[in-house]
């Protein structure tokens, strides 16, 4: 065939192919949208919106004559996800950070198929929704996961992704409340399946550029599948808005978190009583190490499970349990991972010398462990403030000797009802006195409260971390 003719032959084949694919697109572009909708009504449902009151300062007068720092109640708004069909939903431990109340409020389960006024109906009813009292379950604060919980059942709940499928360039979503809109969802692909903050920290996080927002701390970050890969926590920006830059916990974390918080309302994590710091190619020529990355221990806790199985200042962990150390993130998820009972097995390097040394760790110790065996859920119920206590007696201070006073109530557990939300009272804490009055015992506080009718004010005087603080609120 003439070269003329090829290249003619050639360019019309083509322009055919070119024409085929601007009458396909439409119908690749349209089936792309259907798979995002039908996304969307599945993950949407699964999604709620939280609302906080706490105390916070006040903005100062347009006279500028404020002295001092004035408090006041203060709305804060963000995102959950629902975990449990029975009502349990995870959120960032900011989000509910020293809650008076938190409330929630449910996304609707609008079908892809249903009529545009049924959704825009739909939509504009969410702006009005009534709201439902959370009590709060467990907070880790380290990592910043909450679980909280409402009174309800048959809920639609999301299941965690596996995080080890995750590719840079994956396709992901979120979903919140930016800025108070629920319902919100935004589109993006993954930046990179890890990033660290400081070199020091911890944990990892997810990086995407799906537009995250205030408001939608806590909400889900999830795959093409509506698995949740992560939660969305925290974004760097120079506006205070999205600029593409934002930050979710990876849902590993998630998932054991919220088991831990859900089972005992804090984390039971295995301790061998050393620190750690990741390697630097500066901190290794300054101490002239073995290697310039990796996980060096900074301290060895005196007489700890460490210290006593032989590790030593300065090693350098290559391994636990078999797994491969590289930085602190990985050798915080091999601990927080590590099965109770087991002694854990770290492989070192100290100088030229290689070793392995087995480490039996102890775990971390509540004080409201030790009060598991003294509730009795029926005779130490305070409905009026939907607690669960336990009197203050010789045995109590003794079990907990740091108590301000030997005195009060403490509070052992909360019940899922507007009671425990509106006080603000927290698993631990101590109520020590009701409007000035001092609170000898579970009965004596269930009495105090019973006095009370609707609309009066109550302030408790209470006990937190060691640290004595007012709660108010109004009876309901």
């Amino acid at each position: 065939m003439p070269r003329t003719a090829a290249l003619c032959l050639a360019g019309s084949l083509f322009s055919a192919h070119a024409q085929t694919a601007r009458r396909n697109s439409p119908a690749i572009l349209d089936q792309f949208s259907d798979s995002v909708q039908t996304l969307a009504a599945r993950v949407a449902p699964s999604v709620v919106e939280i609302s906080v009151t706490r105390y916070g300062p006040r903005e100062e007068s347009t006279t500028g004559r404020t002295s001092g720092v004035t408090l006041g109640r203060q709305q804060a708004v963000g995102s959950g996800i629902i975990i449990d069909p029975n009502g349990y939903i995870v959120t960032n431990a900011h989000v509910v950070a020293n809650a008076l109340r938190i409330r929630v409020t449910r996304m609707s389960q609008m079908a892809p198929s249903a009529s545009p006024d049924q959704i825009i109906s739909d939509a504009l009813a969410l702006a009005i929704a009534p709201p439902v009292d959370a009590t709060l379950v467990g907070v880790y604060k380290e990592l910043d996961v909450a679980v909280i919980k409402i009174p309800a059942d048959g809920l639609p709940a999301l299941h965690f992704a596996d995080y080890h499928k995750l590719r840079q360039g994956q396709v992901v979503f979120a979903f919140g409340s930016r800025q108070g809109l629920g319902n919100s969802m935004s589109m993006g692909v993954v930046s990179s399946v890890a990033r660290q903050p400081e070199p020091d920290s911890p944990f990892v996080f997810i990086q995407t550029d799906a537009p995250i927002n205030p408001g939608d701390s806590g909400g889900p970050l999830v795959n093409t599948a509506g698995e949740v890969v992560g939660m969305d926590t925290f974004i760097l920006s120079q506006s205070g808005g999205s600029e593409g830059i934002g930050f979710a916990i990876p849902s590993p974390l998630i998932e054991l978190a919220a088991h831990e918080l859900r089972e005992h309302g804090h984390m039971h994590q295995q301790m061998i009583g050393v620190g750690v710091q990741t390697i630097t190619p500066t901190l290794a020529a300054a101490l002239k190490l073995t290697r310039d990355s990796g996980v060096l221990i900074s301290d060895v806790a005196p007489d700890g499970p460490a210290e006593s199985a032989g590790v030593k200042l300065n090693d350098i962990v290559t391994a636990v349990d078999g797994r491969r150390m590289e930085n602190v993130p990985m050798f915080t998820t091999a601990m927080l991972s590590h099965p109770a009972g087991q002694k854990v097995k770290l492989q070192l390097e100290r100088g030229a010398e290689t070793l392995t040394i087995e480490v039996a760790p102890v775990e971390e110790t509540h004080d409201t462990d030790h009060l598991a065996d003294r509730i009795d859920p029926e005779k130490n119920r305070i409905r009026q403030l939907g607690i669960v206590g336990i009197s203050i007696d010789k045995q109590i201070t003794d079990i907990l000797p740091g108590l301000r006073g030997p005195y009060g109530v403490i509070v052992a557990a909360l019940s899922a009802s507007a009671a425990a939300s509106a006080t603000g009272l927290q698993v631990g804490d101590v109520v020590h006195e009701v409007n000035g009055t001092a609170v000898s015992d579970v009965d004596g506080l269930r009495a105090m409260m019973e006095k009370f009718k609707r609309g009066e004010s109550v302030a408790l005087f209470i006990e937190r971390d060691s640290k004595l603080q007012y709660l108010s609120f109004e009876i309901e």
